[in-house]
């Protein structure tokens, strides 16, 4: 006989693992139906499962009445005396069952029990806690569950059937409709079909929070819902990840089973099921709304993976952990976060030699701090927290200094800050080294390395002494132990976009040195399960042209690297450009997205510019064209501060017409369409109707990858696909946004760990500069760690400043190298400090004085002069932009990334060789890079070069001597004597093209380097 492949051997499978045997074995054994209900007690083994009967369960209360009134008259028997008494007391029971549950939804009678009359019954007894008593614990074994196929669920339709339903002492939380791929059918298309069109959500069972959460499952993946609602039913995926994407990994080699195991060996046991009813689901909504307008949480995989994770971790490593948490955007990294913090407050050491454990009836923790720099994400990780939480008053904000510090002297469980608030209000918090921390930071990047951070150690810090008694020695061992990760505190960091200090700050240290993230969630999985969309699918780059004429006569010579960097810079933020890019960006928004009304007519755009002068500028030239075009919609500006632009002072609430705290709501509107920032609003920033963007700025690394995601968030309700974004680049390669993405697209680990010797090589450069005295040093760290007044230190930094300035006699080459290497000092050593495990003293005081010296000492560069002369001395005549990317698609590479670690040389002002061109030579140079001359139209441009690239493939030696060609020198020559016959013979057709082909050499190589680059293309893309 054959195997079985069907859906019936998926749910004998399931059924046997969790109860132990399966109903066709007790059929083969000579068991029928009712052999089986009657002796049920005997099947309970496997994972604990009962097996359930379809023909025990009542389609009006959606319950297994027999699992129900068994549970209910083994552990209740007195409270059911109670009712007892009465007639129809089932029914009365029953009656107030179905009125409670359409109210308050099966999750509260679970945790709550049910109230009839004067009786009080527990419908559930939780999971008991390493500390519990054996009453608790003996009580969870009283607890029924059950599995039942082929459950008949309708009153109106008695033949309709789901596949699996769980139960919980006859109350269903789990259903399920299965498929096998075998067959023909899965569960992503036809599982998730058939509950949106095959199943009565009319019925009780299916009814809205009547059972927890749905399931379409096959043998390779798995989907889930907590609200079924036809055609808008929405399905999350249940999925491990495979290889950093979607889906599940393969079966080890060896090993029997299906991709979809873990469902029934891991998420269906009795403990897990019971540790996700008690601290994972959760019903989000307002008390007086009606059930049906709230919403239910139920955990993806790698939410309920992530906080179980570090529960056990925690568990048994005990306090003063670190942890990185690489989520992707799409993560759901607030409800995560919900979760990790309250069941931290929860978390029991495994036995009294876990570090900081008081005792084992005692909670590992006692606060939860959650730090967060998004400030839009402070309200809502707040208030997710607050909803979830069963226990009232033990969530507390903290908006001020005051408010902090008597939360955390109240023992206050769960504390919500800010990072913008946190460094301002722990100068007076007590001396908190007797208390065991938890520090959840959200999105932990670069405002968790420098001061704030350090802020936040002292707060957590242990006190040695009475700070009266102490010498200046001790008190600056004191802040470098400050500045570390205290042994009384686990660190916590979420983050998408992981930098090289983050990883060696938080993540774990393999045997090779390397440094990973304790738990990933990818970008690239949250891409290809649709959480998130892919910015880069739809990119377009603008490669500026220039052309730049002297209007001086005299020659200078200029740094030409230098110079035409800042001629650059100068080009783009001209009037003149911006507003030809202006024109570039509503001529594409208002036909492209406007008009097409995507998004429902809702769509919007970011554009982001190099500075707030620029986005000053990008604003007023957006404002002068949309007036001429009759104002069809409103646009705004974000940006921190005032601005003066030629005597004009500007900000954002001038420009706008309402205050800063307005500016997110008001964008939300459905008259504002475009947003142009600088900085502001480039993180952190959730605008689910951002569908395009237009970029003048320099991206890369994580900034790339946090700006551009704003463009990422889904939109289901609005119909938003990733075919609807649009990226417009003036000033990015596709290959620099490609490496910036690249690291952060699966995993990221930290190749080993930062040399910290390059300190010592710092500070003995610096030493021997001579700028400052060693007892200058030791005299300024010893008051200033007294909080000497600052009149007593300034004379000090004075004194090292004069010498820099006029004693040493230095070259200005050498005094820009010593403040770069003084200003390299300071960073590397202020990021390395909180993760020393060593301490050296001398680095400490050197790191507090040239803090205070670096903004004493002036440099000049001598060729910044010269450059702005040079800025004098041209003027800009022509602009012009071609396309040189067109909505292409740009691939990342889903090999796991090992970036560097934060291990610079010693980097200075020396070692350049400077190549100084006269005035013409880099304004030659510039034009023949940027506009080589060539009058012809962007258009006309773009269909010559696919004419000739055509040509030269049609050409009858193209295939011989170029494409089959291995010798890479032969194949060039080739190419070009192939590329030379074409443009001779359609010469005719261009002559200006033909002129400048055969006399200007730099546009001849140019061209022949784009020609090659063209051909290498597919026909397709030509």
């Amino acid at each position: 006989m054959h195997s079985q492949t069907n859906e019936q051997a998926l749910e004998a499978a399931i059924e046997k693992h969790l109860t132990g045997t399966c109903l066709e074995e007790l059929k083969t054994e000579g068991n029928n139906d009712v052999a089986v209900a009657e002796h049920n007690v005997f099947y309970q083994t496997g994972k604990g499962y009962f097996i359930g009967q379809p023909s025990n369960f009542s389609t009006q209360f959606a319950l297994d009445e027999q699992f129900f009134w068994n549970f209910l008259e083994s552990t209740q028997k007195e409270e059911l005396e109670k009712i007892q008494k009465q007639n129809d007391w089932k029914l009365k029971i029953l009656n107030r069952f179905d009125r409670m549950i359409k109210k308050y939804g099966v999750l509260h009678l679970l945790r709550k029990g049910l109230e009839v009359d004067d009786a009080n019954f527990t419908l559930f007894y939780q999971l008991p806690l390493a500390s519990s008593s054996k009453t608790v614990k003996d009580s969870f074994e009283k607890n029924r569950f059950s599995i039942t196929r082929q459950l008949r669920y309708s009153i109106d339709n008695p033949r309709e059937e789901i596949d699996l339903v769980l139960f919980i002492n006859g109350l269903p939380v789990v259903t399920m409709e299965l498929k096998n791929p075998w067959t023909g059918q899965n569960a992503k298309v036809h599982g998730q079909h058939q509950y949106k069109t095959q199943r009565d959500i009319k019925q009780p069972l299916l009814q809205f929070a009547r059972c927890m959460v749905h399931f379409a499952v096959d043998t390779d993946e798995a989907y889930m819902t907590t609200k079924l609602n036809g055609m808008d039913t929405f399905f999350l995926p249940f999925n491990k990840g495979n290889k950093h994407g979607k889906g599940n990994p393969e079966i080890g080699a060896g090993e029997s089973g299906h991709r979809t195991n873990y469902l029934w060996d891991e998420v269906f046991t009795r403990e897990s099921l019971a540790n996700i009813i008690q601290h994972f689901v959760r019903l989000d909504g307002k008390k007086k709304d009606p059930l049906q307008a709230k919403t239910l949480f139920f955990p993806r995989y790698h939410q309920m993976d992530v906080v179980r994770k570090i529960i056990d971790h925690a568990s048994e490593k005990g306090v003063g952990q670190t942890y990185l948490i690489q989520h992707s955007a799409g993560s759901g990294k607030s409800n995560s976060i919900t979760w990790a913090a309250y069941q931290l407050i929860e978390t029991y050491p495994r036995n009294n030699k876990t570090p900081g454990s008081k005792n084992l009836e005692q909670p590992l923790f006692d606060s939860v701090i959650v730090v967060t720099d998004r400030r839009l994400l402070d309200k809502q990780i707040r208030e997710n927290i607050a909803d979830f939480s069963e226990v009232k008053n033990i969530v507390a904000p903290a908006y001020s200094s005051k408010e902090l510090r008597e939360s955390l002297e109240q023992g206050k469980k769960i504390i919500i800050t800010t990072i913008q608030k946190f460094p301002f209000i722990i100068d007076g918090i007590a001396d908190l080294s007797d208390k065991r921390f938890a520090v959840i930071i959200d999105e932990a990047h670069s405002s968790q390395s420098g001061s704030a951070h350090d802020s936040m150690n002292s707060a957590m810090g242990q006190q040695i002494t009475d700070p009266d008694e102490m010498d200046a020695q001790d008190k600056i061992v004191m802040a470098m132990q400050a500045r570390k990760m205290r042994g009384n505190a686990s660190y916590l960091a979420f983050t998408a976009t992981p930098k090289p200090i983050t990883l060696e700050k938080f993540g774990v240290k393999q045997e090779d040195g390397k440094f990973k993230p304790f738990h990933l969630y990818s970008m690239k999985q949250a891409i290809e399960e649709g959480f998130i969309l892919d910015v880069l699918a739809n990119y377009t780059t603008l490669k500026s042209y220039y052309e730049i004429e002297k209007s001086i006569e005299d020659n200078p010579l200029f740094d030409s690297v230098k110079a035409q960097k800042k001629l650059r810079a100068y080009v783009e933020q001209h009037q003149e450009t911006i507003h030809t890019k202006a024109e570039i960006i509503l001529d594409h928004f208002i036909p492209k997205i406007v008009n097409q009304k995507k998004l429902k007519g809702k769509a919007k755009a970011m554009v982001i510019t190099q500075s707030i002068e620029s986005a000053i500028n990008y604003y007023k030239a957006l404002k002068v064209i949309l007036k001429d075009k009759g104002n069809p919609f409103k646009i705004a500006i974000a940006f921190s501060g005032e601005k003066e632009l030629k005597g004009i002072k500007y900000s954002e609430v001038g420009l706008n017409g309402f205050s800063e705290k307005e500016t997110s709501t008001k964008f939300n509107e459905d008259e504002y369409r475009i947003l142009v920032v600088a900085n502001k609003y480039l993180t952190g920033f959730d605008q689910p109707k951002l569908c395009a963007m237009y970029v003048d700025k320099k991206l890369q690394g994580v900034m790339a990858v946090q700006a551009l995601s704003r463009l990422n968030r889904a939109a289901d309700k609005l119909g938003k696909k990733t075919e609807d974004i649009f990226v417009l680049d003036f000033f990015n390669s596709t290959d620099d946004i490609k490496a910036s993405f690249d690291p952060f697209y699966t995993a990221t680990s930290l190749s080993e760990a930062t040399d910290v010797n390059v300190l010592h090589e710092l500070k003995q450069v610096l030493d021997d500069v001579g700028v400052y005295e060693w007892d200058e040093v030791e005299d300024f760290t010893t008051k200033f760690f007294n909080k000497e007044n600052a009149q007593v230190l300034s004379p000090i930094i004075e004194r090292a400043a004069e010498r820099f300035i006029n004693e040493l006699e230095l070259e200005d080459d050498d005094k820009a190298d010593f403040k770069i290497k003084a200003k390299q000092f300071v960073k590397i050593y202020g990021q390395m400090a909180s993760i020393l495990t060593f301490e050296v003293v001398k680095w400490e005081k050197l790191f507090w004085f040239l803090k205070f010296l670096i903004p004493k000492l002036p440099i000049k560069d001598p060729t910044l002069d010269g450059l702005d002369e040079l800025l004098e001395s041209v003027d800009l005549s022509t602009y012009g932009l071609e396309r040189v990317k067109l909505n292409e698609v740009i691939g990342l590479d889903d090999s796991e990334t090992d970036v560097d670690p934060l291990n610079p040389n010693p980097r200075g002002a020396h070692g350049t060789d400077e190549e100084k061109d006269p005035l013409d030579l880099i304004i030659n140079s510039f034009n023949e890079r940027w506009f080589q001359g060539w009058e012809a139209t962007p258009e006309e441009q773009r269909v010559m070069f696919v004419k000739v690239a055509k040509s030269i493939q049609a050409h009858k030696d193209f295939d011989f001597k170029v494409a089959r060609n291995s010798d890479e020198q032969n194949r060039n020559l080739a190419f070009q004597k192939i590329l030379d016959e074409v443009i001779s013979k359609n010469r005719k057709q261009g002559l200006d093209f033909y002129r400048l082909y055969t006399k200007d050499d730099p546009f001849k190589q140019a061209f022949i380097d784009s020609m090659r680059r063209m051909v290498s293309l597919s026909s397709k893309q030509l």
